[in-house]
């Protein structure tokens, strides 16, 4: 999938998804919505809650906003450094941070990767940020901070039920979240 951009893909309840971070420096927005009832989606704050963990690692269940399996985290090929915190970019976040004009942001793909398929998103949940790294201080700071994952790190979800799979190549180029160089880059995603 190309640099700034997102896409969806319809996963069958057993089929697995694969995102690969080409370069090791792209943060993935990533999304799941049950295919049947999209007001049904993968909800963070009850994930981190059924965790007891702000850090899903691979075998970890992921769960919806009903508290059901939506995903299985099978296989995470990274150092395992995500975020669970912080939600997508989007137009306002750019222009707090000092953007006059448009801005590729992570909602706006998420939308427009529902429209691509025929679906349209209800609510725009928090994403799960793949390899975004944003560490929490022991007095609850956060920073945002260059990926740590490597060329060609995976994360592979296994769906728990029909779900639709989002995935964003974050836009941000304000912040080092996507290297220093801040240059955006594209994933790979497969679903199998």
């Amino acid at each position: 999938m190309p640099a700034r951009c997102g896409v969806a893909g319809r996963l069958a309840a057993g089929q697995r998804l694969t995102v690969t971070n080409t370069h090791g420096t792209q943060v993935g927005d990533f999304w799941a919505f049950c295919a049947d009832d999209l007001d049904e989606y993968l909800l963070l704050e009850h994930v981190r809650v059924d965790l007891g963990s702000v850090f899903p690692k691979a075998g970890d269940r992921l769960i919806t906003n009903r508290r059901r399996p939506i995903l299985q985290f099978e296989v995470d090929s990274s150092p395992g450094v995500h975020d669970t915190l912080m939600a997508a970019c989007d137009i306002y976040r750019y222009r707090h941070l000092g953007c006059t004009e448009y801005h590729d942001n992570c909602t706006d793909n998420l939308r427009m990767a529902l429209i691509a398929i025929g679906a349209r998103a209800p609510a725009i949940p928090a994403p799960f940020n793949l390899w975004m790294n944003i560490p929490v201080t022991a007095d609850g700071e956060t920073d945002f901070l260059p990926t740590v994952s490597g060329p060609g790190d995976r994360a592979v979800f296994r769906a728990e039920t029909p779900a639709i799979a989002v995935i964003s190549a974050c836009p941000m180029d304000l912040s080092p979240i996507n290297g220093p160089d801040r240059i955006i880059r594209e994933l790979a995603f497969e679903v199998a």
